[in-house]
């Protein structure tokens, strides 16, 4: 099942159920006004949602032509919007980049923050950028949004929790982290609005490729044109989100509507590419001696989707335009 959120004018939008091929949609206002809601009943909604699917699929809905440019993020605001570091190539080239030894515990105890949460960029929305020199970078991420999930929920326990899968680009504003590092308070400023994928998927759409808490298919990265990445998501996420729920829920529980990201997506064969000019920066600084690649600038574009083996994206495409904001 496919969902996704229409622009309407109010800050949550109208909830709608999305055609496997991405061409149509029907609203699913008479089972839950906005995403939120059906979240906070799932139980109780799900069904009602997927057999309103069915008959999207069946023709026996009034359905309407889909423009993604209609669409919000699947949520546009959340209770929280929490942020892993699942990869550890990336966390072991980022990390160079600031001069920063990688943790003792890289391998066993996840890094997470913290992100804004009030304010969610739409998939085809500008990203706004006020000044250049902070260092715009894109991240793409595979992301999670979860149930109602308990303080102690253990990584065996945790499938249940997961309800829908998506996208997202979570923007980065590199050269403000490493003053804000050093205050040993985490990320803020540095961590403007994240946008995410047109639909939320339920993780059995995506059939064998939904596996082991990973989602085992590629993501495609293309910056103003040119496919930069083609990064595999599977097999070298190193935390799970099974993983990363059993982190988040050591000391406090989690409501319906929580939405929990991979970090970006990165792979050791450099010929996979990158999910992040940060990542290709730090290559260039290993191999030439110091970065060459620029930050993105007003009217840079990122676009960020993923295919399934058939090639139909599942999440639909993320595709921005950064633009320059007084």
């Amino acid at each position: 099942m496919k969902l996704a959120t229409l622009k309407d004018g109010t800050r949550d939008g109208r909830l709608i159920v999305v055609k496997r091929d991405n061409t149509a949609y029907a609203l699913a206002t008479n089972v839950a006004l906005t995403l939120q809601a059906a979240l906070d009943d799932w139980d109780t909604k799900e069904p009602q949602l997927r057999a309103l699917a069915a008959q999207l699929e069946a023709g026996t809905v009034q359905s309407r032509p889909l423009d993604v440019r209609a669409l919000h993020a699947p949520l546009p605001r959340a209770y929280e919007w929490i942020d892993g570091s699942a990869y550890l190539n990336h966390v072991l080239l980022v990390r160079k980049a600031r001069n920063a030894e990688p943790p003792p515990t890289l391998k066993t105890d996840p890094l997470v923050y913290q992100g804004g949460s009030g304010d969610f960029l739409a998939p085809t929305a500008d990203i706004p950028l006020a000044d250049e020199a902070w260092g715009l970078d894109f991240e793409g991420e595979v992301c999670a949004i979860l149930g109602d999930t308990p303080q102690g929920t253990k990584a065996a326990d945790a499938e249940k929790h997961v309800k829908l899968l998506l996208l997202a680009n979570d923007v980065s504003l590199r050269n403000l982290i490493p003053d804000e590092l050093a205050k040993g308070f985490g990320f803020f400023q540095s961590k403007p609005a994240t946008a995410f994928s047109p639909f939320a998927v339920t993780p059995d759409e995506l059939g064998a490729a939904w596996h082991d808490g990973r989602i085992h298919l590629r993501l495609q990265s293309v910056l103003n044109g040119v496919q930069v990445g083609d990064t595999d998501a599977g097999p070298e996420m190193h935390f799970s989100f099974f993983d990363l729920i059993q982190h988040l829920c050591k000391t406090r529980s989690y409501t319906a509507g929580t939405l929990l990201g991979s970090g970006t997506v990165s792979n050791a064969d450099r010929a996979r590419g990158i999910s992040c000019l940060a990542e290709r920066r730090m290559i260039e600084t290993i191999e030439e001696g110091k970065p060459k690649t620029p930050f993105m600038k007003p009217g840079d574009t990122i676009d960020l989707e993923m295919l399934d083996a058939e090639g139909n994206s599942v999440f639909g495409r993320i595709s921005q335009t950064v633009r320059k904001v007084p």
